[in-house]
This record gives structure tokens, sequence and C-alpha cells, in this order.
């Protein structure tokens, strides 16, 4: 099985740079790092890079899970392999690109697109926001799904990830103690479906909420909290329609042995337990 350790970054393809960009800094709230060739690189917390948008299809999104070891990796390559999911090492160009030491690449069942890195670069700086939206850091994503039970068994019999719940037929896979850091959803296409960064608190939350309105950004979800990770929430649309979600309070799962999944209805109580309706075509 192959052991996951954390979600480490997500790669987005753009038409425009230049706006994804002013978006990421004006209105997200994440650091500027740095521009290498057509790529601009953002922070949110401790690790070098958690976001990066390149010149690029829109459709091009790459997702990077960190291996604690490169012996593990190697036998991630074997694991997948002999699961029928091929992979191709990535160039020491495309290494440099990504700040790690060496990265496997791969296709999940659904098409998207998976990265395993080993020894991602750390930022010996403290994350410095260009807003102050409260963000603590990168945490989760969704994951666009063609057939989520069987996307579910992949996650979790090839690799190490256990589920917390259920929403309908939509997995939420946790990899640590933390309620989930890979939500799968059902779509037509594969691709990210949704960013997730924490907050502190409800208050960034609502400020931020605040914020938006008043530069008439698309609110999809939101305010409101999530009955499955406990997790005061609001989503937003960004570049090239991707959504963004700032959350804060998401539930942790110590108890590993005596903790038992939920199912929860795929209608808005199942998302919301204080009654917002999503306008997110996959939480519908």
């Amino acid at each position: 099985m192959i052991q996951l350790q954390d979600i480490r970054y997500v790669r987005l393809g753009t038409g425009d740079v230049d706006a994804a960009t002013e978006y990421c800094t004006a209105v997200l709230g994440l650091e500027k790092v740095r521009t290498v060739g057509d790529a601009v690189y953002f922070r949110s917390d401790s690790r070098d890079h958690t976001l990066v948008y390149f010149d690029g299809d829109p459709k091009d999104h790459r997702t990077a899970f960190e291996i604690a070891t490169v012996e593990e990796l190697e036998q991630a390559k074997q694991q997948l392999e002999a699961a029928g999911r091929p992979t191709r090492w990535g160039t020491d160009a495309e290494c440099e690109e990504r700040f790690v030491m060496r990265m496997l690449e791969f296709i999940d069942p659904t098409g998207n697109t998976i990265e395993l890195v080993w020894r991602p670069m750390h930022s010996g700086w403290r994350y410095f926001p260009s807003r102050d939206a409260g963000i603590t850091g990168f945490q989760h994503i969704g994951l666009r799904s063609a057939d989520p039970q069987r996307d579910e068994r992949f996650w979790t019999e090839v690799c190490n990830a256990r589920v917390s719940d259920w929403i309908g037929v939509s997995p939420l896979l946790r990899i640590d103690e933390i309620h989930h850091k890979i939500a799968l959803f059902p779509s037509d296409f594969a691709g990210v479906q949704h960013i997730n960064h924490q907050v502190e608190t409800v208050d960034d939350i609502m400020r931020s909420w605040y914020f938006l309105q008043e530069r008439d950004a698309v609110i999809t979800f939101g305010p409101g909290r999530h009955p499955t990770s406990g997790a005061r929430f609001l989503y937003f649309e960004g570049p090239d329609g991707m959504v963004y979600e700032y959350s804060s309070g998401v539930r942790s799962i110590e108890d590993e042995e005596n903790y038992r999944p939920r199912q929860f209805p795929f209608e808005p109580k199942g998302f919301c337990m204080w009654g917002a309706k999503p306008n997110i075509k996959e939480f519908k």
C-alpha cells in the first residue's frame, strides 16, 4: 500500500497568468514566492509553495502528495503498475520546477494527474500573506470522479486513504488525522474540483465573505458548516472557474480503532447543517 504523507501542492494551467497572479495575491490572500518561466508560485504555510499557475490548458490540473522515502517511491511505482496504473518518472527539469528531489507521475482511474514527490522543499521563512485572510495553510482538494465508488477503492486499497464519511456516493478521505485531504465528487470529466485553505477562525470566514461581496466575487456556497467535518466554510469562484474554499474548525480523527464512517444524504442538508444551499454543480 502506498503511504501518502500529505498533500503538497496543486499546479493549474491558465490562459492568463497575470490575472491569476492578481487574484491569488489581491483576493485569495496567498504569498507570491517566485516566477519561473511561465509559472508563478504561491505559498500559504511553511511549504515552499502550495499552488502554481502556469501558462497552459485550464483543464491541466496536477496534484502532488509527499512520500517519505525514495525506497517507498520506487515501491509505489511497482504497486501502481501492478494495479494497472502506468507511471512516469519526472525529468530533472520537472523536478527542478517542482522544487523536489524526485517525482513519479501517474493517472488515477478517472484521469486525474497525480504526482508523488520525495523531499519537497520547505521554506526557511514564515508565510507572509498578501492580504490578511487568516489563512493558516493549504489543506485539501476535491477531485472529480467518473465513478466515486471505483475511485474510492483505488485510494483506499492501492493507497493508504481511509473513508471518514460519505455524502451520497462521494467519499471524504483522510491520510492522517485530519477529517479529509481528498474528497471525490461525481463529474463528467477529470480535474481538481475545489481547493481548500484553512483559516484561523470563523471571524476570518465572515470577514472574507464581506470582502468578496464588495468585489463582486461569485460566492458559490456558504457561509455554512459541514455536518461531516464540522468545519465552518465559504466557497467562491476563482480563475477559470476553479472553486476555492476557506474553512475553519475541521475535525481530527485520532481514535482510528473506534471511528466508524457515517453516511450523509447527497442533498443540501448533507453538505451544510446551517441551511446554506450550494451553487456548485458537483454538490447538486
